[in-house]
């Protein structure tokens, strides 16, 4: 098997260079068209996240001789469908090849080579690519590469067990995330509670999604422009019942709120003690949990000496998020190796079904080989010539000619000094070895 990947990454590139080669839905296809037309693969699949560009070709016709030539005609490839000149990005651009190549993508899957080691996205954006590229190639009525189809569905099982073995996702790593994961730890459940986001921000928008994802059934929004919070509830696109307020209204909006996270951009306290007194009176002094995750502060710090309330910092969230990164630091050793072995399964599967492909090419050659002779001696039998005569030269030409190959297999095997290639060979065909007919 000839595999490449041929990518570009948050590690080797900054964005400026990552948005130059992202591919939309239109450039992928025309990528994929000029894969097929250049016979630069006879499969591929393309991953485009705003992390990472990677392009993953499966050739079974490259020789070894041939492999650096085609790492060069696939970097030219990928700078002119950029429209970059290729010395822009080719100490960005980085390569792998089969059992290393097989091993990366393994490890991107299972999110050991992310931003935010672990991170579960991935995996499903990896499932995407490879499932619009089998879509193209059904499409056009071009067989896909059964070999690449077979790793990529090797590497979901793969991640799978990464995530099931290990504890590489299941601790919180991003401010966003630590925040839920805290709420989720005071709170039984956060189905049945008042929520309410201070903020309609990148980290607000994700923190969102983290909420409703674990089915929150009331959320609220807080923001000093209401469009802005409006657009926010827009992107959600959820049908979850979540009201907006303005900073004007905060009171009324916390009075309501079991859980409050605040991340605005305020030079000023947003949140302060008297405001809490009074929502924990209305609220009759139910638990209150206020996570205040912006720099500087929302929520005056004080609201910690209330009873009942619950107070803590990005601070405090980013010491959760170290002691949880040193977790899935260990994680990722044990996902490593779970990697390496499947790496190493598939590598032998595709040994056996190469050494399947070559058993059978040489059984139809040798077909051939027997029904040209035969049709060549039933044409002098035709003829009237002497039938011994023709059936001894049929016998003498089809032993020749199907011992050809394995004698120049075991010639090569001599002058490799291969004895234990040519012990097999001769025990498979019940031969005494010549060192053993030497010695007697």
């Amino acid at each position: 098997m000839t595999l490449l990947v041929l990518g570009i990454n948050h590690k080797t590139a900054s964005v400026s260079v990552r948005e130059k080669v992202a591919f939309s839905d239109e450039k992928r296809r025309l990528a994929l068209q000029q894969i097929q037309q250049q016979n630069l693969a006879e499969g591929a699949v393309i991953l485009s996240t705003c992390n990472r560009t990677e392009v993953y070709l499966h050739h079974r016709q490259i020789s070894p001789q041939e492999c650096d030539e085609w790492l060069k005609n696939a970097e030219k490839w990928f700078a002119n469908i950029h429209h970059l000149p290729l010395d822009e990005l080719s100490s960005s651009l980085y390569a792998h090849q089969n059992q290393q190549a097989a091993n990366h993508l393994m490890r991107v899957a299972s999110g050991l080579d992310s931003l935010i080691l672990g991170e579960p996205q991935i995996l499903g954006q990896v499932k995407q690519a490879f499932q619009i590229s089998e879509d193209y190639y059904q499409t056009e009525k071009v067989p896909f590469s059964t070999e690449l189809s077979r790793l990529f569905q090797k590497t979901f099982s793969t991640a799978k067990r990464v995530r099931t073995e290990t504890h590489i996702g299941e601790s919180a790593v991003s401010v966003a995330y630590a925040a839920c994961s805290l709420a989720r730890q005071i709170f039984e459940s956060l189905q049945d509670l008042n929520i309410l986001l201070v903020g309609a921000g990148e980290t607000i928008e994700l923190v969102s999604r983290h909420l409703l994802r674990h089915g929150v059934k009331k959320l609220m929004i807080a923001n000093r422009t209401l469009a802005r919070a409006e657009q926010l509830v827009a992107n959600l696109a959820t049908e979850t019942d979540i009201e907006v307020f303005s900073l004007a209204d905060l009171q009324n909006a916390l009075d309501q709120a079991d859980i409050v996270i605040s991340s605005t951009g305020s030079p000023n306290v947003l949140i302060h003690q008297e405001m809490v007194k009074i929502a924990q009176k209305k609220r009759h002094y139910a638990p209150m949990l206020l996570v205040d995750i912006a720099v500087p502060r929302d929520i005056d710090e004080s609201v910690a000496k209330l009873d009942s309330v619950y107070h803590y910092t990005v601070d405090d969230l980013q010491g959760i998020i170290q002691h949880n990164l040193n977790q899935r630091e260990q994680a990722s050793k044990q996902a490593e190796g779970i990697i390496a072995q499947e790496c190493s399964d598939f590598f032998e599967w595709l040994k056996v079904r190469q050494f399947s492909n070559l058993i059978k090419h040489y059984r139809d050659d040798a077909e051939h080989i027997r029904q040209d002779l035969l049709e060549k001696a039933l044409q002098h039998l035709q003829q009237g010539d002497n039938a011994e005569k023709v059936l001894q030269e049929l016998s003498y030409k089809l032993m020749n000619k199907l011992i050809h190959a394995p004698t120049q297999t075991m010639q090569s095997m001599m002058r490799a000094g291969n004895a234990e290639g040519l012990h097999l060979f001769s025990n498979t065909l019940n031969l005494s070895h010549p060192l053993d007919e030497k010695n007697s």
